[in-house]
């Protein structure tokens, strides 16, 4: 898996354990709906640090908790 689809696939994994939507993430992250929906549905190159820090911020995770998944586990470098 690429690390742009495990980070989406992340986020979409913590929009579901939390019970929200893309649009609730962005509100309270602070981060555009559309940078989101970029990055979840792979029309962005690979997010920021900062992008992924503010996701976690609005979630109220550490960032090595956000990594922290089997999403991570076998990236390859390949887009």
């Amino acid at each position: 898996m690429t690390i742009k689809k495990a980070i989406s696939q992340r986020i979409l994994q913590l929009c579901q354990e939390n019970n929200i939507t893309i649009n609730k993430l962005s509100t309270i992250s602070g981060i555009t709906q559309s940078t989101l929906n970029d990055i979840v549905y792979g029309k962005s190159k690979n997010p920021t640090i900062k992008t992924i820090y503010y996701i976690c911020f609005g979630l109220k995770i550490d960032m090595k908790d956000f990594f922290d998944s089997e999403f991570f586990q076998d990236i390859t470098d390949n887009d």
